[in-house]
């Protein structure tokens, strides 16, 4: 591989963001493959790549290039030596910003450091040992491995709009290549990475981009056209759109969330989806809950959470988080289950779903929550783990409850 020095550089300036300034991965990239319009789809494929691998394997590239702490400009130069080499890719000789690259050496480090699975998987260590103690040695190690991997893209077809064969045969026509997938009857996996955002199928709404475990969610709630639904922790809508599907824009669909900024982006991809029965509503008090108990057929609890069943998506997320920060959403996320039961009916069913793989933030809650006082009027139907290294997805859990009294 030759490389370009207007993206190397481009790569760079995006890591010292990410790595100094705390900004989000996909936020900093998605501002980066915008920078010069010459640029062809190649071309944007090695930013993004490589700046998520980069990402994706900081502690290793950092550990092997001896770098401690401060990510300055010639240190980030350093970690893509480190990257370049075990590539096998030359830096050019007449880049006089790189120092000579040590090969040498730098593979040495990389067989002695990949000896340490902290280190081989690039997390903290406080990560690595709860891993362990939560999941076993066999489960994390397999897990952790697949969670380094690059996600595969996986569309969800849109069937107030289209059908899967027509928006198979209709993508192909577009140039992109899918794949179905067994036991997702909505889904198609693009063969290799491309933009479909630029697709007039996006723009006439006949998908979203939803990973396989994420599309498990929805159809467990045995939703009917005409009932009324409450999303809860709605987010930016991606099962919020998936739930106005499965109810044919019949009945009702209430989308909360605490911030109105996705709720407004919500709309957006509401309108370019044809979902007509989506109703918004800011969390901004009690009261907004309050008002709701006991009204709703279903309630999906899409809680927030680590988020590391994800980390294939979002690597930058590993260094953001702590054991502090486990334990404020572990409250949180029990908070909410506690109160947003209440919004659904007597018979009525819902679903508390994070994409998260720690047992705290899954099994564990619903535990807790079912001997509670709230939760003795529940009885758990089923509930499912959804793990990376097993069902190539992301890593997910899906509890489904039904109101008894």
């Amino acid at each position: 591989m030759r490389l370009h020095r207007n993206l190397v550089f481009t790569v760079l300036d995006s890591l010292h963001l990410i790595f100094n300034e705390g900004q989000y991965a996909d936020k900093v990239i998605e501002k980066a493959l915008k920078k010069d319009k010459r640029w062809g789809a190649r071309d944007r494929a090695f930013i993004a790549s490589t700046t998520y691998e980069i990402i994706r394997y900081k502690r290793l590239y950092a550990e092997i290039a001896e770098v401690n702490g401060h990510f300055s400009a010639q240190n980030i130069k350093r970690m893509f030596a480190v990257w370049t080499t075990l590539k096998g890719i030359q830096i050019p000789a007449d880049w006089p910003e790189f120092e000579p690259t040590p090969t040498r050496k730098i593979k040495g480090r990389f067989d002695a450091l990949i000896k340490t699975r902290a280190i081989r998987e690039s997390i903290p260590d406080w990560l690595d040992t709860l891993g362990e103690q939560s999941l076993g040695n066999q489960l994390w190690e397999a897990e952790i491995k697949a969670l380094n991997e690059e996600a595969d893209v996986v569309l969800r077809i849109n069937t107030l709009k289209t059908t899967i064969d027509l928006a198979e045969k209709r993508l192909q026509e577009e140039g992109i290549d899918t794949v179905r997938i067994p036991d997702l009857p909505e889904a198609l996996r693009l063969v290799e990475r491309q933009n479909v955002f630029l697709t007039q199928s996006f723009k006439d709404g006949w998908f979203e981009i939803q990973d396989g475990s994420s599309q498990k969610v929805a159809p467990l709630l045995d939703i009917r056209p005409g009932q009324r639904v409450i999303d809860a922790c709605a987010g930016a809508g991606g099962k919020t759109l998936h739930l106005s599907s499965l109810l044919e824009n019949k009945g009702q669909l209430i989308a909360m969330d605490i911030h109105q900024y996705k709720l407004n982006n919500l709309k957006l991809r509401a309108r370019r989806a044809g979902a007509h029965n989506i109703e918004t509503r800011l969390i901004d008090s009690n009261k907004v809950i309050k008002k709701l108990y006991g009204s709703a057929d279903r309630v999906l609890i899409d809680a927030p959470c680590t988020g590391l069943g994800v980390l294939r998506r979002n690597p930058d997320a590993k260094w953001k988080i702590d054991s502090d920060f486990l334990d404020r959403v572990v409250a949180t996320q029990q908070e909410i289950l506690q109160s947003y039961s209440k919004l659904v009916k007597v018979g009525g069913k819902i679903i508390y779903a994070t994409c998260s793989i720690l047992p705290q933030e899954n099994d564990q809650q619903i535990e807790k929550f079912m001997t509670s006082e709230a939760g003795k009027n529940f009885s758990l139907i089923e509930s499912h783990n959804l793990y990376a290294s097993k069902d190539h997805f992301d890593g997910f859990f899906i509890a489904l409850l039904e109101r008894k009294t």
